[in-house]
């Protein structure tokens, strides 16, 4: 049931100070009431043209216009063969053109065709409104998929054509402007569909197939959004024209399948035939013009012919090499297609060395500046950069990882899953596959964009900062979809991860029209904070895996550890194991070559064999050993440094032999007390750091001098695994950027008993305190200009608050004590504000919605960025949280920051379902609720802030204790408002919530009871138009169905939620961002009066309510399924009353489109694919067909996979697969099905 009333959306406006862009869809407020029969399924929606626009499109026509006996006679005809009379040839778009001229093409070779076409543009000619347009529309979508089937299985095809052609025929006499004869039309229609596709397997492959999958020249018409009909008609106007052009048009077509069906460099592959296309089409049009053809044209056309054929043919072969293929011999690859470019060019220069009569028919140079110019090369310097990976990822091992990468190769080929997560311990080398797989995609031109998260701190980036990092990487990649991304930059502000993914990534990966799934790599996504979240929104692209892949590599698997949301996002898991032992010796053969002996002391070979077993086969500990032997860090010369490793007895393997190796060298490194001091004053520094600096400014800000920092840098490159960026010597880099995780982890470690041990609260300390040193040196403002700020006082400027929030205590008698507390005390009021107002435009620019006031404290202050940054609309919590932090710890008596702090935390607890940070938000509001005794104004308030906590927790945990106590809470904070408290909705709707959650535990008919009650008083203090009505009615209509339940189907209570729903949903009009959830609220509720009344006007009004909430949702819309589910569950009870096929038909398009938005692992998968099998049994009652059985029998034996022996649910699995299995044996005869059978039954009886 949806908990969305007066106080869920007080709240809601609270959590939008600080997430705005996040609450509503995954919010409990936002949740639709189901039906009790709600399905959960789906299929695959009726394809729909893309309006997505392909670069190097044709130039437009400006010559004169052709005579038609002319553009005849240059291609043998005369005006007195033609039938019917065709148009000259006058060019569009380049995809038009040749679709156009394909299907022409193939018109003069199939006489089946081309009737079929005639036929259906003659339908089209007496179109008179928009349903028979539609219909005649559904036709030549139908006609399009046969000539695609055509091309795959012509000898099959000929006879499906002739099917349609004559269910066409006998259409022609009907009136079908007129509704009834148009309805007899589309049965009639539908039925000759149903039939050919039944009786043509093949064909029903085609068309579920996914429009950028097709293959022909013919249908990448669809890329452009130009309806199907519009073509055929143009192809039937210019029949005839054929003849000249096939030679080299159907060069020009095979180099557009092979472009089509590429696994690699599908750019480099459209850009080939794109330039032939344009020049093909080009000499058709300018030829048309001639008075006299050049003599010479045909031997000109005929040599062009054969260039472009071997060109076509080479193309052909290189597009049926396989995904894995490509990817092993990318290189190979992209130079074999530079050197057919060279070939097509050279081509086209014969061609025009012709001597036609001074008529060059196309120069190249025009060609490739005006495709050059269809490419935007526009900036996107307002995204955030991915900081310069040179150097930085290690060494990938030859052939280290061919059977992972071939694994993986195969995933991105052929899986339908979104997301594959690559888990494995630390040092396993994922980073390093990772940096493999992004470097060869990216020579395959597979490549969408890739981020590595341990390589840059990310303690201040969230979700919507790596969205648009990703996407200027798409940009850059892929600079044709540079429009689609400044369009995202012009529109999101504020908005959802959603519309982030949907603006940032997905349309613009769209508008390539790429035939295979481009790659997303994401690093090291466990060492990001906000990975749930970034995860959790994955699935609105659930259904975009034809579209893009995401490959990220974790620690963790997500799935394991029960990743918040993980269920809802189609994942697979793929665990990296260690390299073997042959690999790990082949390293160390190589590399110990490269070591500086000493003495003709060298390696032997049984040293290397120690080695390798010693590594446990991690990477990270192989190159860590080979660092130690490279670099003269000590007296000790290398072989004495190998002799104590190999003569170690911990395998990595074991407890902590990593850990061993790290703590030995740095015993090495730093020998003495002082230099081990020094150590933990600059690797603490640097694992604090946010942001590169200079060595002179790291020493100013650390306190360390220029000497020791350039000594120490001399020392540490021993543990670097990762080689420094450029120009690394003379900069300051976080020890995530140079060091292995593992390193920074083991010198954090708690409770570690060594010289080498890090406090990074100690570090945050040290770096606050000398930030807020900096701040009263900044320089004046001008009242004409910005001041100008150093590197060292723009970085205390913009990270003062995030270094003192993390590195001082939280309570006032220990903060008082910090020399943290003694600046920000002397810091004059102007300091103050000065800090602020360069704080603001640092974070912000473009604001100038902070408005300071004199009086203002500087808790005051860091309380107003809060809400600035809250408000702003982008990715700022972390800078957020830490002004919240500041400031309770300088006004530690006020409870105003404390509460906002709260809400900060429990908005963020709302978006990535983290207990963590619901328990701390919990642990701030008791710090506000303490100080607001009982008699303090605000105590109701607090009290509500710890319930509503409280009830978030539960949401996770499902204790009952929590619940209790949020009751608890809840009513003591309604006793404290009694009417006519302003806040008094507010707490009832509160009690309300934390109730209904009681009443599903315990199925208490009272608990029930006075939720209603409740709800009915908080309705009484919202009339209209009060903001939160609409929500109180949702709930308390939604309390009464379930009430509706007890009391035996009391029609006059389901009929009062019916009217309760009603007026929510007149108080939420469109674009309201509810009004879905109120379509598909009323429809269950109407749906359920039909069920238990009959009433058929219910049901039809329950019908028309779910297609407006679909209209609402459209794909990807990730809320699309509940009325996808709704509207297919309500067709089937409306085709058990009238029996109408058609509506059948409509309600398992709806479950298949469900089941594609639902992918396994999905948690309604199971549901889905049991309903799509229900509907699909009810149609072979209804037609006897044995294919439909046979799709239901496979689904059913899939769900029987979803639910693995010991799921509750599986025994009735089993039953209803014997069920059908013995209707599939009754019907057919054959016994193939009765091992099975027996099987399944002997499992049930056991």
């Amino acid at each position: 049931m949806s908990a969305e009333g007066s106080s869920n959306l007080q709240k809601r406006d609270r959590l939008r100070q600080y997430l705005p862009s996040r609450l509503g869809r995954n919010s409990p407020s936002n949740a639709s009431i189901s039906s009790a029969n709600e399905v959960d399924g789906a299929s695959t929606p009726p394809e729909s043209l893309s309006s997505a626009q392909h670069a190097g499109q044709g130039p437009k026509d400006n010559l004169k216009p052709r005579k038609r006996d002319q553009f005849f006679k240059l291609f043998g005809r005369s005006s007195s063969d033609r039938a019917p009379d065709p148009k000259a040839f006058k060019r569009s778009t380049l995809k038009k053109d040749l679709a156009v001229l394909s299907t022409t093409y193939l018109m003069e070779d199939c006489h089946n065709v081309k009737s079929l076409i005639l036929a259906i543009v003659t339908l089209s000619s007496n179109c008179k409104n928009e349903k028979s347009s539609l219909f005649v529309g559904r036709c030549a979508d139908f006609c399009l998929c046969l000539i695609q089937y055509i091309e795959e299985d012509s000898s099959s095809a000929v006879n499906a054509v002739d099917e349609f052609l004559r269910a066409i025929k006998e259409i022609h006499s009907f009136n079908y402007n007129i509704g009834e004869s148009l309805k007899n039309a589309e049965e009639r229609v539908d039925q000759s569909i149903t039939a050919i596709k039944a009786s043509h397997p093949s064909l029903g492959i085609i068309k579920g197939r996914p429009r950028r999958g097709l293959s022909g020249t013919v249908v990448t018409v669809l890329d452009v959004g130009i309806p199907v009909i519009t073509v055929l008609k143009d192809a039937v106007e210019i029949i005839g024209a054929v003849p000249f052009l096939k030679p080299v048009l159907g060069a020009v077509v095979i180099m557009s399948q092979a472009a089509r069906q590429t696994q690699s460099n599908f750019d480099g592959m459209v850009s080939l035939s794109t330039t032939a296309g344009e020049f093909a089409l080009s000499i058709a049009e300018q030829c048309s013009t001639f008075q006299v053809l050049p003599p010479n044209l045909d031997h000109a056309v005929k040599n062009l012919e054969s260039r472009l054929h071997d060109i076509a043919s080479r193309c052909r072969e290189m597009s049926n090499k396989t995904f894995i293929s490509c990817f092993f011999q990318a290189t190979a690859f992209k130079d074999e297609l530079d050197e057919l470019k060279q070939r097509l060019d050279l081509a086209i220069q014969e061609f025009q060395s012709f001597n036609l009569q001074s008529a060059s028919l196309m120069n190249l140079q025009d060609v490739m500046q005006h495709i050059a110019e269809k490419i935007e090369w526009l900036t996107l310097d307002g995204l955030p950069t991915h900081p310069d990976m040179g150097g930085k990822l290690a060494e990938y091992l030859v052939e280290s990882r061919t059977p992972n990468v071939k694994d993986i190769c195969k995933w991105i080929e052929s899986s339908s899953e979104l997301l594959l997560c690559i888990h494995g311990t630390a040092g396993v080398g994922k980073s390093t596959l990772a940096g493999h797989l992004s470097k060869e995609l990216r020579a395959s031109g597979r490549l969408a964009g890739s981020v590595f998260l341990g390589t840059f701190p990310t303690d201040t980036s969230g979700p919507e900062t790596i969205i648009r990092m990703l996407a200027r990487e798409i940009g850059n990649i892929h600079p044709r979809a540079i429009p689609k991304i400044l369009e995202a930059m012009r529109e999101c502000h504020g908005t959802s991860l959603d519309q982030y993914l949907q603006k940032y990534i997905l349309e613009p990966l769209q508008s390539l029209n790429h035939p295979h799934p481009l790659v997303v790599v994401v690093d090291a996504l466990d060492e990001w904070r906000d990975h749930p979240t970034f995860i959790a929104a994955l699935a609105y692209l659930n259904s975009n895996a034809s579209v893009v892949k995401v490959i990220t590599t974790s620690r963790l698997n997500p799935v394991a550890c029960y990743l918040p949301n993980i269920e809802q996002v189609s994942v697979h898991t793929y665990h990296l194991t260690p390299v073997s032992v042959e690999v790990i010796k082949a390293y160390f053969k190589k590399h110990l070559q490269s070591v500086p002996w000493v003495d003709g002391r060298k390696a032997h070979p049984r040293d290397i064999d120690k080695l390798a077993e010693l590594s446990g086969g991690l990477p990270v500990w192989a190159a860590t050993v080979i660092a130690l032997l490279s670099y003269q860090f000590s007296e000790s010369p290398p072989h004495d440094v190998l002799a104590d490793i190999v003569g170690s007895r911990r395998q990595v393997g074991g407890s902590d032999g990593l850990g061993d190796l790290y703590e030995n060298a740095l015993k090495r490194l730093f020998t003495t007390a002082e230099t081990q001091q020094l150590f933990r004053r600059y690797f603490g520094a640097i694992i604090a750091l946010q942001a590169p600096l200079s060595i002179s400014d790291f020493s100013t800000l650390t306190g360390i001098s220029t000497h020791l920092i350039n000594k120490i840098q001399a020392a540490l490159p021993a543990l670097h695994t990762r080689p420094p960026p450029p120009g690394s010597e003379r900069m300051v880099y976080p020890a995530t950027a140079i060091f292995h995780l593992s390193l920074i982890e083991h010198v954090q470690a708690t409770g570690a008993q060594t010289a080498f041990a890090i406090s990074v609260f100690e570090s945050h300390s040290a770096l606050g305190l000398r930030c807020l040193e900096h701040l009263s040196s900044l320089p004046s403002p001008s009242p004409h200009h910005d001041p100008r700020l150093r590197a060292i006082q723009d970085y205390a400027v913009r990270y003062s608050p995030y270094h003192v929030s993390n590195g001082t205590p939280r309570s006032n008698d220990s903060w008082s004590q910090t020399k943290h507390c003694g600046i920000l005390r002397a810091m004059s009021a102007g300091s103050q504000r000065q800090w602020a107002t360069l704080f603001h435009k640092a974070l912000m620019p473009g604001d100038d919605g902070l408005e300071l006031e004199t009086e203002d404290s500087m808790g005051r202050i860091l309380v107003k960025l809060a809400e600035r940054l809250g408000r702003s609309g982008g990715d700022q919590w972390g800078f957020q949280v830490a002004c919240l932090e500041v400031a309770v710890r300088i006004d530690d008596g006020d409870a105003e920051p404390w509460s906002k702090l709260g809400w900060c935390y429990r908005a963020r607890a709302e978006q990535m379902g983290d207990i963590q940070l619901r328990k701390e938000a919990l642990t701030v509001f008791r710090d506000a609720l303490q100080l607001q005794p009982e008699s303090h104004p605000q105590h109701a308030q607090s009290l509500y802030g710890v319930a509503d906590a409280l009830w978030s927790c539960y949401q996770l945990n499902g204790n009952q204790d929590t619940l209790s106590e949020a009751i608890s809470c809840s009513r003591k904070a309604l006793v404290l408002c009694p009417a006519p408290h302003p806040d008094r909705h507010q707490y009832l709707n509160t009690l309300a919530n934390t109730l209904i959650n009681l009443y599903h535990h315990n199925g208490d008919l009272q608990t029930l009871k006075e939720v209603i009650s409740l709800h009915r008083q908080g309705l009484k203090l919202c009339p209209a138009p009060h903001p939160e009505r609409s929500g109180t009615l949702n709930n308390l209509a939604g309390a009464l169905q379930y009430l509706h339940g007890h009391d035996d189907g009391d029609i006059d209570t389901l009929k009062e939620a019916i009217s309760l729903h009603r007026e929510a949903l007149e108080l939420r009009p469109a674009p309201h961002p509810f009004r879905s959830s109120s379509l598909n609220n009323l429809g269950n509720a109407l749906d359920a009066l039909y069920r238990s009344h009959g009433d058929e006007r219910a049901l039809n009004e329950a019908l028309s309510l779910y297609h407006e909430a679909l209209a609402l949702e459209p794909a990807p819309h990730p809320g699309r399924s509940v009325p996808l589910n709704n509207l297919a569950f309500s067709l089937q009870a409306c085709y058990q009353r009238n029996g109408d096929i058609s509506t059948l038909n409509e309600c398992i398009s709806l479950h298949r489109e469900a089941l594609g938005l639902c992918p396994a692992p999905h948690p309604g998968c199971p549901r889905s694919l049991n309903h799509l099998a229900n509907a699909l049994l009810l149609q072979f009652e209804q037609n006897q067909e044995v294919g439909v059985l046979d799709e239901a029998i496979s689904l059913r034996r899939e769900l029987l996979l979803r639910r693995p022996p010991g799921h509750r649910y599986r025994a009735g699995s089993l039953v209803r697969l014997v069920r059908v299995l013995e209707k599939r044996h009754k019907v057919t005869g054959n016994d193939r099905d009765l091992g099975e059978i027996d099987d399944l039954k002997a499992e049930l009886a056991a």
